[in-house]
């Protein structure tokens, strides 16, 4: 069991991690605000799901082949690339005729906008490097089981981020009903969607393992 002291440090650590602007705040936001509050807690729960991924990844040492074979890296990080801006293409493409002034602001199906949090976050391979790198400054063999302490540590991370990530998402999705309102922004919304995932996939495409 990793001390009370130690899980509240990691806790900490954690906070500054998820309010330092990122790809997921980026995303969360931008669906917050294009598609309103449902549209944005269901994106988070995908972007949970996926932290959860890459937790299992770590606890079982399966991201140690990132640093064994340093291709899988760009492989895995090549990937997320193409399916952010395949997503962003499909953005615009589906549904691009000029919408009547009287209709509500559309959102995805749920199933839809929880892939999309969902492997937004698993293909991003920066995130599992991340946890291998430090996750092991607070594990120690002196406190049990170092697969129990991962899971410990996994659990407050995705505690502290969710927490923060549900707020981000609830102050964002009030300034959304502004936007419903006003029958342009549901013809720019598809565009300024596609352009989240196109800068998305920019700014992964650059990314580098260590």
């Amino acid at each position: 069991m990793i001390p009370l002291s130690d899980l509240l440090l990691f806790g900490l650590a954690a906070f500054i991690m998820v309010i330092s602007p990122g790809p997921n705040m980026i995303y969360l936001i931008s669906r917050s605000l294009s598609q309103g509050k449902n549209a944005g807690i269901i994106s988070l729960i995908g972007i949970m799901f996926g932290f959860v991924f890459h937790i299992l990844m770590v606890s079982f040492g399966l991201t140690a082949i990132f640093f064994a074979i340093p291709y899988a890296f760009l492989v895995v990080k090549f990937i997320g690339v193409f399916y952010l801006l395949y997503l962003a293409y499909t953005s615009i493409k589906s549904e691009n005729q000029l919408l009547a002034t009287n209709q509500n602001l559309t959102s995805d199906n749920p199933l839809k906008l929880f892939n999309i949090g969902l492997m937004t976050n698993v293909l991003n391979p920066k995130i599992a490097i991340f946890y291998l790198s430090f996750f092991p400054q607070f594990i120690k063999p002196d406190n049990g089981s170092i697969l129990s302490q991962s899971f410990q540590l996994g659990i407050v991370q995705i505690i502290v981020s969710f927490t923060i990530n549900f707020l981000i998402v609830i102050s964002a999705a009030k300034m959304s009903s502004w936007f419903s309102k006003n029958p342009i922004w549901l013809k720019v919304q598809k565009w300024f969607m596609a352009s989240v995932l196109a800068g998305l996939a920019i700014k992964m495409a650059f990314t580098k393992s260590s």
